[in-house]
């Protein structure tokens, strides 16, 4: 088990998604939608569902909206999403995996392709930094739930992989097909998580200066501006001195 590692930085998610709180929202129906299109639209029959759910909740999106993502599936309305991944390099050749959930691919790849071209970065293929990450399980909790001690011995009962801990979060690393039944456990001890989700964990991380940092969290912010894109994942660690003079 680990400790004290910069895991925000590895998944950009603040400054963006903070402003635009309806665009958040937005992303966070479609998923919803999604999940309850692919399976029950019951959260507690449905695991991606129930993920889905917690994070929309996580981020006080109201019941009514929610309920009305899930009602949107069942009734079979709106358009058809898929899930597609990019990958490519960005800035001082840091690896980024990118997810959508689109209704239209040639809009999304030509959105995605402009994004990294014009912040320093190219599009690769498919695969072509995916090798260098691990597909493994996420559940996240604020830290105010407990200390790293407390959150490492719930997370090493509930059989749990890792735990990665800081003054503002615990990230919990699982095995994807344990991911659901950890979750469980764990709630019965830390309470609802913030997330639970498939995560891209990359094996090694590459420590960027400020000009490189400054460019690559304006591609990841450009990214994460567009409507289809998801998450935006990453092996890049960024000093703690850097981002407070990036603000």
């Amino acid at each position: 088990m680990a400790g004290h590692s910069k895991f925000k930085n590895i998944m950009h998610r603040k400054g963006a998604q903070d402003k635009k709180r309806s665009a958040m929202f937005s992303k966070l129906s479609r998923e919803i939608t999604v999940a309850a299109k692919m399976g029950m639209p019951d959260p507690d029959m449905n695991p991606r569902l129930r993920a889905a759910v917690n994070a929309a909740k996580a981020q006080s999106m109201p019941k009514d909206n929610i309920q009305r993502a899930i009602d949107k599936a069942s009734k079979g309305d709106g358009e058809n999403y898929e899930e597609v991944r990019y990958e490519g390099y960005g800035p001082g050749g840091v690896a980024l995996i990118v997810e959508a959930l689109t209704d239209n691919r040639n809009r999304t790849a030509t959105n995605v392709r402009t994004a990294f071209s014009k912040n320093g970065g190219n599009l690769g293929a498919s695969g072509a930094v995916s090798h260098g990450f691990e597909r493994l399980g996420l559940i996240e909790y604020p830290g105010k739930v407990g200390d790293e001690e407390k959150v490492l011995e719930a997370a090493i009962e509930a059989g749990a992989d890792d735990v990665e801990s800081d003054e503002e979060s615990h990230s919990i690393w699982v095995s994807v097909d344990s991911l659901h039944e950890v979750a469980r456990e764990l709630e019965k001890v830390l309470g609802e998580a913030e997330g639970v989700k498939l995560a891209w964990k990359p094996s090694l991380k590459t420590e960027v200066d400020e000009a490189t940092a400054a460019t690559l969290l304006k591609l990841i912010d450009t990214l994460d501006d567009d409507d289809d894109v998801q998450t935006v994942w990453g092996n890049y660690e960024i000093p703690d001195d850097v981002m407070e003079k990036l603000g």
